[in-house]
């Protein structure tokens, strides 16, 4: 089982946030993500399970082996059987001959355990992606945080000024300029932190594809670009794409050949031999030949066999828990997700306009003595958390929306 490129690449919502123009220095999702099929170090060292079920698959569709013997009778002994006067010599082959058709049952059993190995793999692509996502998420909204600090930075600037206007002509006490200076040693502060906190988390995308350093300046996104919504139950009919479900299938038909090889040992194989005996005391040769069966009397494998029936069970069981847990969890994203897209959108469109104006006014009203220093910077605080309180609901959604997707094992249409 592939997992193509193209699909991974379309996987996921956030392929909307692409820009027609792509700058070299910039990275899109659809990069990453490529990136991290190609050169994620987890997912390199996981492929290697996939190739050893190959060879797991080889192993045992080969035949036993031929056993070569060697048999000396009569020798040194005494009388006439001293020294190797009556020496006996036996050269034998033998081969055992599987009954009950146990080499297709093992065969079976490989086979079942490849294309878990398989769905496993493209579970761990999957994981891979997912976390590509978020690290991309993270560093888009880090760079978000990083605009809106320098957005802060400048407003304390342009306050602190206004304020050194007012207390120059003696119109406010000087004690206000020094509460705007320190307003803006701290947006210094959190510009410097955001700054910090933008580097490591262009450090970590890079590390989703092997890079010990960023070889790109930037991500390209849009953090508010938002896809629309969809209904629970269209997602709930994607999630039997689910890895993990998938699994829980391969896992079955693994099962129910371990049960039918169980059931095929329970039958005693046969051993053939035939070889040749030489007379030391006359020189002459004669053909021996052999057959051996064991006797099935107490050991009928019926203990493997009632295991494997048990384990066949245990897993409809575990599948049909995972089922629920999953619907209950995918339940839960949608509902978050909507509510995290219904937030931020109101931020942006309601919310932040009025906080805007809001300021603008009350700057005015400032600069004529209409309002205090306390309402100035209560304005500023506010429309301060309501950029931040978007991006959060932004990111949050976007989130959300990844662990959505990696759930159903593919993106909405």
């Amino acid at each position: 089982m592939e997992f193509s490129k193209a699909r991974a690449a379309g996987a996921c919502t956030l392929m909307l946030w692409m820009a027609p123009a792509i700058a070299l220095d910039d990275l899109t999702l659809a990069q990453a993500l490529d990136a991290a099929l190609q050169r994620n170090p987890e997912l390199a060292a996981s492929a290697f399970e996939l190739t050893a079920a190959m060879a797991r698959r080889e192993q045992a569709g080969l035949r036993p082996n031929t056993e070569a013997s060697l048999e000396l009778e009569n020798f040194a002994g005494n009388g006439a059987q001293r020294g190797t006067d009556a020496l006996e010599t036996t050269l034998a082959l033998s081969q055992v001959i599987e009954l009950g058709g146990k080499r297709a049952a093992r065969l079976a059993v490989a086979e079942a355990d490849l294309e878990s190995s398989a769905v496993g793999q493209r579970a761990h692509e999957l994981d891979a992606l997912a976390e590509t996502t978020r690290r991309f998420i993270d560093a888009a909204a880090a760079r978000e945080r990083l605009t809106f600090a320098r957005d802060a930075r400048r407003l304390a600037q342009e306050t602190l000024a206004a304020i050194g206007k007012r207390v120059d002509a003696a119109r406010s006490p000087i004690a206000e300029r020094s509460r705007a200076r320190i307003a803006l040693t701290r947006a210094d502060l959190d510009l410097r932190q955001a700054e910090r906190n933008s580097r490591a988390a262009r450090y970590q995308l890079a590390a989703s594809f092997g890079d010990t350093e960023p070889q790109f300046a930037e991500v390209r996104a849009d953090l508010f670009g938002f896809a629309a919504s969809e209904p629970f139950n269209a997602w709930f009919e994607r999630l039997a794409r689910n890895p993990d479900l998938l699994r829980f299938a391969s896992a079955a038909r693994q099962r129910d050949a371990e049960l039918r090889l169980a059931q095929a040992q329970s039958r005693p194989d046969l051993s053939v031999s035939v070889g040749v005996r030489r007379f030391a005391d006359t020189g002459d040769t004669a053909l021996v030949a052999g057959l051996s069966m064991p006797i099935a009397w107490r050991d009928r494998n019926q203990g493997a066999i009632a295991e494997a029936r048990a384990r066949r069970s245990q897993t409809e069981a575990e599948r049909v828990a995972a089922l629920s847990r999953l619907r209950a969890t995918l339940f839960a994203l949608h509902g978050q997700a909507d509510a995290a897209r219904e937030r931020a959108q109101t931020l942006r469109d309601d919310a932040l306009p009025q906080a805007r104006a809001a300021l603008e006014q009350t700057r005015s009203g400032y600069d004529v003595g209409r309002f205090s220093f306390l309402e100035l910077a209560s304005a500023q605080a506010e429309l301060l958390e309501l950029q931040q309180a978007a991006i959060d609901a932004a990111a949050d959604h976007h989130r959300l929306r990844a662990e959505l997707e990696r759930l159903t094992g593919e993106a909405s249409p």
